[in-house]
């Protein structure tokens, strides 16, 4: 990685993706040279949420695919903390859908910049799992 560059680490589940996702992606894109996502292990979505759907495979190979991410890695805790510790970005891009991550404090005391972004709310994976399971349910 080129020193020059402005490093943005940004992580998601991308379980199911959506648009959400993706505009979650291409913010980190806008504040950064050089975006590395970290993908969600199964075992570490577990620790918040239901298991996934698509494979970690599929999820890490998907995001890949991704034009405004440049590396994608896995995170193994649900806590991007290993991740931002052993990479060391200039910005963590944040969801306001979590609590405050360990993470935010590190980066903050290392003169990083943690960046919130919006909740995508208006479409999630859940919500499109509730979807197909209830439509499942009538035929």
């Amino acid at each position: 990685m080129n020193k020059d560059k402005k490093v943005v680490y940004c992580y998601l589940c991308a379980d199911i993706l959506h648009i959400g996702h993706l505009r979650f992606v291409k913010r980190a894109r806008e504040l950064g040279d050089f975006v590395i996502a970290g993908v969600l292990t199964d075992k570490a979505i577990m620790e918040q949420k239901p298991k996934p759907i698509v494979p970690f495979e599929e999820r890490m190979e998907t995001m890949e695919a991704i034009r405004y991410v440049d590396k994608v890695v896995p995170q193994y805790t649900y806590s991007p903390l290993d991740n931002i510790k052993k990479f060391k970005p200039d910005v963590l891009l944040e969801s306001d859908s979590h609590s405050e991550q360990p993470a935010n404090e590190y980066m903050k005391s290392c003169g990083g910049e943690v960046v919130v972004a919006k909740y995508y709310n208006l479409q999630s994976s859940s919500n499109i799992k509730k979807i197909i399971k209830k439509s499942w349910l009538k035929t």
